[in-house]
């Protein structure tokens, strides 16, 4: 029940975020177009009254941090609106902008890409839209993204460039953090079902080129619900974030643990020997895992020992399928926990391919 609980909550933290995201980007989006629209009828030669659109374009920066600004492609001149000076980590009037001033603030992994990005638009006349890091005067990253277009003369010869920046480093922040609650596991910051299913594939198709085998150990943490019941849902997230944190000490690097739900962790442990006993091989990884999980967990006054039961398939002895692997190192666990408390269980081989 605590499972579908934290399940449920997790997807409504997510929702909302996403929600917030969206109204946000929409908002922006809105003032972006209402500032590109003004600059389209600057490049055009029509004017923007004072009391109205002009004040109107200042708010629109304002809120929604965004600048404007307009290059002369022959002198290199650059003009900023008040609002890029921030973005770029300068005080207004702290610098005079110039388009070399402009290409040191770009990240030098970035630089390359903006000005490619520049010149297409000045040769072909497409719009110019870019996303890019800036590096501040101390060492501040942040993230702008700009758009831009050109401005021609009566000759039909390229003047300038004019455009709009933002900083989107929010953005790309929560865009982050969404992708990461998606993948990881919130308490314990392990790969969820979602990531184990895809490194679990790259393992397999590896050691199909390499002939070499993968193991999958499915943990289940004897009693947990009784930590739960006794001490409280924090005593227990302890408990989880204690295993996952030792569980991750005995892994190579090209090793895998993740958190599937609940009280179940999953171990994938990749480019093993073909050469070795089975029965051999799965007895070593169980009882590496069994020593690590066996010191006790404080929990307020009490020291508790966590029992566990663990599962094992490997591939490609016990199955040929992912699908398949996962099915018998999840009975093999689950047979484990009927033989008693730390007690491990080797898969049955597939009787036949699927």
């Amino acid at each position: 029940m605590s499972v579908l609980w934290i399940s449920a909550a997790i997807g409504s933290v997510m929702l909302a975020l996403l929600v917030l995201l969206v109204c946000r980007q929409y908002a922006l989006q809105r003032q972006l177009a209402e500032c590109r629209a003004l600059i389209a009828n600057l490049s055009k030669g029509q004017n923007i009254h004072l009391d109205g659109d002009a004040e109107r374009f200042k708010r629109s920066q304002y809120f929604a941090r965004i600048g404007t600004w307009d290059w002369d492609v022959d002198t290199d001149k650059l003009y900023w609106s008040e609002a890029i000076y921030g973005m770029f980590g300068f005080k207004i009037g702290e610098v005079t902008p110039s388009y070399a001033l402009f290409c040191s603030c770009v990240h030098p992994d970035d630089r390359a890409k903006v000005r490619a990005g520049e010149l297409r638009c000045l040769e072909t006349g497409e719009n110019h839209d870019e996303e890019y890091r800036v590096v501040w005067p101390d060492g501040t990253i942040r993230w702008l993204r700009e758009t831009g277009n050109v401005v021609k003369n009566d000759h039909d010869t390229t003047i300038k460039m004019m455009g709009v920046v933002r900083d989107i480093t929010e953005e790309k922040a929560s865009a982050s953090y969404l992708q990461h609650l998606a993948h990881y596991d919130p308490l314990t910051g392990l790969p969820n079902r979602l990531v184990l299913e895809e490194r679990l594939s790259d393992a397999l198709e590896q050691a199909r080129i390499s002939a070499t085998r993968v193991a999958l150990v499915f943990v289940d943490l004897n009693g947990f619900k009784a930590i739960n019941d006794h001490y409280g849902h924090a005593a227990g997230d302890r408990v989880l974030i204690t295993t996952a944190t030792r569980l991750k000490r005995i892994l190579r690097t090209t090793d895998t643990v993740a958190r599937i739900g609940g009280d179940e962790f999953v171990v994938i442990l990749q480019g093993l020997s073909p050469g070795i006993n089975l029965q051999d091989e799965a007895r070593s990884i169980c009882q590496k895992i069994f020593v690590e999980l066996s010191p006790p967990v404080t929990i307020g006054n009490d020291q508790r020992h966590i029992g566990t039961s663990l599962g094992v398939a490997v591939f490609p002895d016990h199955a040929p399928s992912m699908d398949r692997l996962i099915h018998i190192a999840d009975l093999a666990m689950y047979e484990a926990k009927r033989s008693g408390n730390n007690q491990y269980r080797l898969g049955i081989q597939a009787l036949s391919p699927s």
